[in-house]
């Protein structure tokens, strides 16, 4: 599962860019690895600088379904309330993603991914990718936004030196 394209949902979805941009692989001044475990992260925060393009390299080593997202806190409060549609519609359960579902109308005419480019979804045991190019220093997190996930703390702050 790539984190790219764009269709509105994420994090990102409905209010722009101004958390940086989806960086380009050539421009990469640096990776960080990131562990997604039930309910944490490793690192549980991250330290960037204004103009820096980071590829994220993130493993799901819990049991259950988890999303690394980038945004502010407003943006994955809004995102979350898409995740819980995602969960009451069946797309997402508890340690997998349903794309079956996903494809299926819920109600406005199409179906629902999960592909902005600030955000990755992945089953337990899998990896992927984010690339980010963080454009000026802004209030953001680090976020899994499945129902229960944030409020139990599977958030982290980034920082910016």
């Amino acid at each position: 599962m790539g984190a790219q394209g764009g269709d509105s949902h994420g994090p990102a979805g409905h209010h722009g860019m101004e958390i940086g941009a989806p960086g380009k692989a050539a421009d990469v001044t640096r990776t960080i690895d990131v562990t997604m475990h039930d309910n944490y992260y490793k690192p549980e925060q991250i330290t960037v600088k204004a103009g820096e393009t980071i590829r994220f390299k993130i493993t799901n080593k819990g049991e259950f379904l988890h999303e690394f997202g980038l945004g502010t806190a407003v943006m994955h409060k809004a995102h979350q309330k898409e995740m819980m549609k995602m969960w009451e519609h069946g797309m997402i359960e508890a340690d997998r993603i349903n794309r079956e579902k996903m494809m299926m109308d819920h109600g406005d005419g199409r179906g629902m991914k999960h592909d902005d480019p600030n955000s990755i979804l992945l089953e337990p045991g899998k990896s992927g990718e984010v690339i980010w190019k963080f454009s000026k220093p802004v209030d953001l997190e680090f976020a899994c936004n499945i129902p229960g996930h944030y409020e139990s703390g599977m958030m982290g702050p980034i920082k910016f030196k």
